[in-house]
């Protein structure tokens, strides 16, 4: 089910872009899939100043698309996604090697 909502998210929000963006899944013990995650990442909830302050710039933002506006930040080792000014997901890049 997270899985379905990852892809189903990626898809909306990568709405016409040229590369959509893509989440690591992991199959925890239980048989659920969880998203990755890393010790430390924005948490859903949080404001774009809480972000700022707590993990820097970003080094890319991208132009707000849709109605409520959903903004990208991207991060070396993550993208977070915002709607509005509250972070309602953030997505570990492909490749970025998770703490145990």
């Amino acid at each position: 089910m997270v899985s379905r909502t990852l892809l189903a998210l990626s898809l909306i929000l990568a709405g016409g872009l040229a590369s959509p963006v893509m989440a690591e899944v992991l199959i925890m013990p239980n048989g659920h899939p969880e998203a990755a995650r890393l010790p430390m990442q924005p948490h859903r909830g949080m404001t774009m100043q809480q972000v700022l302050k707590r993990f820097g710039q970003p080094t890319q933002r991208l132009v707000p698309i849709d109605t409520p506006p959903i903004t990208r930040w991207v991060y070396p080792k993550y993208t977070v996604y915002f709607e509005d000014r509250y972070v309602i997901h953030t997505v570990v890049h492909p490749g970025v090697h998770l703490a145990p």
